[in-house]
């Protein structure tokens, strides 16, 4: 790997018997291609294609989600794939991310695994008109996004407990996925390693005080490393230079 360039969020991996393939989502759903290792939905379905003819895909997911129209696209080219998809929550699902596990026609989750939900946000910015359009482009997509839950649950989980559960943040344990029907096994305790940017957590209202902690410490005791701090500055070069351009905007406004 090139030195300064980011492992892809996904990964293929050879599986060990004959007609089966390896999926893993261990990190950030982007759209944005920021170096060459970064992956679009469309780059992710020729890497899948690639895999020939499988007739079971073991798709392991670590993620605090991203996207939600590349993970709606993943989710769906899931769907449509022959092969039979068996999703495992090896640490957390998370927003984005929790919809393509509900790809798999069965879901396996450690029991110290986590599964995050809530409704669909955006940034955004115009008149009154295309702030209403957004708004109803967030209802059109938390609608479909509902039905996902929806669908896969069965008569496990009504409709109203699930806008409740979704209004709400809801940061679901492995037990409460199986009763919601959200997973299908429940399993040993995993050590999987945790590979969450803890800047992505900063949007989320709700997330628990272990997971946070721990998705903190490999920043905290690798900040002397060279390779984190050149990371840590591209991040604060991007904040205010978004920062920057945000100023710009409003001023424009308000001396327009």
């Amino acid at each position: 790997m090139k030195k300064n360039e980011k492992k892809p969020y996904w990964s293929f991996k050879a599986a060990a018997r004959e007609g089966e393939g390896e999926l893993y989502i261990y990190g950030d759903i982007t759209s944005w291609e920021w170096d060459e290792s970064d992956t679009s939905a469309n780059s992710f379905k020729r890497d899948l294609d690639a895999q020939g003819d499988i007739h079971t895909l073991q798709l392991y997911i670590n993620s605090p989600g991203g996207s939600v129209f590349e993970g709606v696209t993943i989710h769906n080219i899931l769907k449509r794939h022959k092969a039979r998809v068996v999703v495992h929550v090896d640490g957390l699902a998370a927003s984005i991310a929790s919809v393509i596990a509900m790809a798999g026609d069965e879901i396996h989750m450690p029991r110290n695994a986590m599964m995050m939900i809530h409704n669909p946000w955006t940034f955004t910015w115009g008149n009154a008109a295309e702030l209403r359009k957004a708004a109803d482009d967030l209802d059109r997509i938390g609608l479909s996004m509902k039905q996902t839950y929806l669908d896969r649950a069965g008569d496990k989980l009504s409709e109203d407990k699930l806008t409740e559960l979704l209004n709400a943040e809801t940061w679901l344990s492995a037990q409460e996925c199986y009763d919601y029907g959200l997973c299908d096994v429940v399993g040993e305790a995993s050590q999987a390693a945790a590979c969450i940017s803890p800047e992505l957590f900063a949007k989320y209202r709700n997330v628990p005080e272990g997971l946070a902690a721990k998705t903190a410490q490999p920043v905290a005791e690798g900040a002397n490393d060279k390779k984190t701090q050149e990371y840590l500055q591209s991040i604060r070069e991007t904040a205010a230079m978004e920062i920057q351009n945000l100023n710009s905007y409003i001023g424009g406004i308000i001396n327009g």
